[in-house]
């Protein structure tokens, strides 16, 4: 990190794809890391306290998810900058991003504890972990600050290629979370044994953390004199605060109505009672293990094609598309052979000590899940390189529209079969697994279309 050095690669090939992607694709394992950490350690003081962090730590995220995806579109405006030779003006769109950031905040603590109460009340939670979701939600939603910051500064940084920051300052933030959470969950080191609400502050001094290495490299003259730091940029922009808020928009909506309705499937999961809860919370943990670092290749994609449409070179970003399935699809064969191989020690390692009747009963039913879940690993890594691709070309709408439509049709289709034909939470996990594995063809039939080609003339 010492110097923003700018090797030369094939342009959207294998090595320029896998020197944006890797660094992203670590950074957003550590972060999942840093959750599973979380539910590690809660696992020990019982089932109920892990499926709480799953429910309360998503209700949380969710309540984010529209002005996180609306900040997060600066990624592809600074790499359009980058591009178009504008270099100078990516200090600008990070500081349109970190306004937006404050602003939001108030939004989101002041109408997320209404929302939460909605959707924990309409479920049919056990008792006792709802007092614990609540506890724990309550804690992440009051330092919401804290990741819309973090995203603004990474979505700088991937914009100008410089994924490496990211996954550093991923690491630091991983490691103060592990230490406050050994210590807060449990009382460790002198400090007060909190439980729940112990993994919620670590949590936040975790992102604390991440967002001071990001803040620091940002500070260094080298990067500010490069892409126009100086005090000028220092303020309110109209042309890229507005720009940012109406391209961002789809962005931010869909996040939200996407991550609104995988809240709506976990409700769904848990209300199936306490020993499915369990058995989702485990399936979904390892699950977001395998999916989420596969985010940081639609980062990259998204950055990629933003840099190389803005320039018109078409050819290139169909190679970098090319080269990210292939990438996507590495990683995915690790995940498969471990779904299929190992499913049993996958669920063990968050048995309880002592291990309780509920974690036995929930033991074969995660096995099952894991098992079919292999299914669509594959998919998965298509699916979010041409979701990247589409909004790096800002193409952000029909994007918008493919992913929001298939994802609260399977929300309809498993309340029927969890709800309505009493069909068992083994048929609702297979008809999800289902879904996703069609869901690609709607973005590659979108991309095939060319109509991105035109959307940043």
């Amino acid at each position: 990190m010492n110097k923003l050095r700018q090797k030369k690669y094939v342009p959207g090939g294998i090595r320029e794809t896998m020197a944006i992607s890797l660094p992203m694709i670590v950074s957003h394992a550590l972060d999942t890391l840093m959750t599973m950490v979380d539910r590690l350690f809660l696992a020990r003081l019982g089932t109920l306290h892990m499926s709480a962090s799953m429910a309360g730590g998503l209700a949380s995220f969710t309540s984010t998810t529209f002005f996180m995806g609306l900040i997060g579109y600066a990624n592809a405006l600074v790499a359009q900058s980058l591009g178009a030779r504008r270099e100078k003006s990516c200090s600008r769109i990070l500081i349109q991003a970190l306004i937006i950031a404050l602003m939001s905040w108030p939004v989101v603590v002041i109408l997320s504890r209404p929302f939460a109460r909605i959707i924990f009340g309409a479920s049919s939670i056990d008792p006792q972990q709802l007092v614990l979701q609540n506890q724990y939600f309550n804690i992440l939603i009051l330092g919401s600050i804290v990741p819309l910051i973090r995203h603004a500064l990474a979505s700088f940084f991937s914009g100008i290629g410089e994924t490496r920051v990211i996954m550093v300052a991923s690491v630091v933030g991983l490691l103060v979370n592990a230490g406050a959470n050994y210590g807060l969950i449990f009382g460790n080191f002198g400090l007060p044994a909190w439980g729940i609400q112990g993994a919620a502050v670590g949590t936040i001094l975790g992102g604390i953390a991440t967002v001071a290495v990001m803040a620091g490299q940002y500070a260094k003259r080298r990067v500010r004199h490069r892409f126009g730091g100086t005090k000028r940029s220092l303020r309110y922009h109209r042309i890229y605060f507005w720009t940012l808020v109406r391209k961002g928009s789809p962005a931010g909506l869909e996040m939200f109505l996407n991550l609104f309705s995988f809240q709506l499937l976990v409700q769904l999961f848990h209300g199936q009672g306490a020993v499915v809860a369990a058995a989702a919370t485990i399936m979904f943990t390892w699950d977001s293990i395998s999916y989420v670092p596969l985010l940081g290749i639609e980062v990259a994609m998204s950055s990629l094609v933003g840099r190389y449409a803005a320039a018109k070179k078409f050819d290139i970003v169909k190679k970098a598309t090319r080269s990210g399935i292939f990438i996507g699809w590495g990683f995915s064969a690790v995940v498969l052979v471990a779904f299929v191989g190992f499913p049993e020690f996958l669920v063990h390692v968050f048995r309880p000590h002592p291990v309780d009747d509920m974690f036995l009963q929930a033991f074969p039913i995660s096995v099952f899940m894991l098992r079919i879940a292999a299914l669509y690993v594959f998919t998965q890594a298509v699916m979010v390189v041409f979701a990247g691709a589409l909004r790096g070309a800002g193409d952000t709408f029909w994007t918008m529209v493919i992913m929001v439509s298939v994802n609260w049709a399977l929300v309809g289709i498993l309340y029927i079969l969890l709800n309505v034909l009493d069909l068992g939470a083994k048929v609702g996990w297979a008809a999800t697994v289902a879904v996703f594995v069609v869901f690609p063809v709607f973005l590659i039939a979108r991309w095939r279309t060319g109509n991105w080609k035109t959307i940043l003339d």
